[in-house]
């Protein structure tokens, strides 16, 4: 297959990577926020699955109409844990024809360190909107995986950016990791992570070429977030590489990353740009 589309439908917001020639050419974001809500009531808001199958279809048809052959979708934690995921998978097929792929949370942690470290040994933290994956290779064998129902759209709805709210939700929820292998190098995906190294380095521009092997430590890592808490939305979101709908979630998401950091022994992450639209192409066989 020459050209092809995959699209992650997340529980912040759907994003559409597009291959020709085993290479991706381009990657699109449409934050929809999916999963608004979920964390105080288990039903996807009927105006948030409308919103979301809308953009699924608008990707859908951009990539057919570049000569995407096929277009894959998968969805994340906000489909699967809400108790009307079906309502959402039916519009989406009523609207474009296309078939949702509801991944369970390890199978999100597989694609995400597929995407992340190929067959690389290393760990991957995934911070979504929903859940948050944690999963460790060692030897070439997947030693640990773990996916918590705890994610920036989750927080925001559960502590909106009260600090206080925030470390007793996120220090009671990183228990539910256990005991984790000795990690050696950990790389963090997601949103919040790609973000923040776009801030870190100033960039004007997104580039997922520079963003990708950015190094934040977890002491940079706890000063983002004090920093981003302090910090107006509206201020947050003038600031450049900051995507639509992302100023809200950002400093919850960094106060989170700091606290699995702290508590799991964590002294850098590298931020990878690279995540679970390219594990899922990998793990289909279309790229390698």
């Amino acid at each position: 297959m020459d050209r092809f589309a995959v699209l992650d439908i997340g529980s912040n917001s759907v994003r559409l990577m597009f291959v020709a020639d085993g290479k991706v050419l381009y990657k699109r974001l449409q934050t929809t926020r999916l999963g608004e809500g979920i964390a105080t009531a288990p039903f996807l808001k009927t105006e948030a699955i409308e919103r979301t199958a809308r953009a699924v279809a608008e990707f859908h048809a951009l990539a057919t109409k570049q000569g995407a052959e096929q277009t894959f979708v998968f969805a994340t934690a906000a489909v699967r844990s809400a108790k009307n995921g079906d309502t959402f998978v039916s519009r989406v097929k009523e609207l474009c024809g296309l078939i949702v792929d509801i991944v369970d949370g390890e199978r999100e942690a597989r694609l995400g360190l597929l995407g992340a470290l190929k067959n690389q040994d290393g760990a991957v933290i995934d911070v979504g909107g929903a859940s948050t994956e944690l999963v460790v290779r060692t030897g070439g064998e997947i030693v640990y995986k773990k996916s918590v129902d705890i994610g920036v759209v989750r927080l925001k709805d559960k502590c909106g950016r009260d600090k206080n709210a925030l470390l007793q939700e996120t220090a009671a929820r990183v228990t539910e990791y256990g005991a984790t292998p000795k990690i050696c190098e950990v790389y963090a995906i997601g949103g919040t992570a790609t973000t923040l190294a776009a801030v870190k380095l100033g960039l004007q521009e997104y580039s997922s070429e520079k963003i990708t092997g950015t190094e934040i430590s977890a002491q940079e890592m706890q000063a983002w977030a004090d920093k981003l808490l302090l910090t107006p939305v509206e201020e947050i979101a003038k600031m450049p590489c900051i995507p639509t709908g992302r100023a809200d979630v950002l400093a919850g998401g960094a106060l989170w990353l700091a606290v699995m950091m702290k508590t799991l022994g964590i002294k850098k992450c590298i931020v990878s740009d690279c995540d679970n639209l390219e594990g899922y192409a990998i793990e289909r066989g279309l790229m390698k």
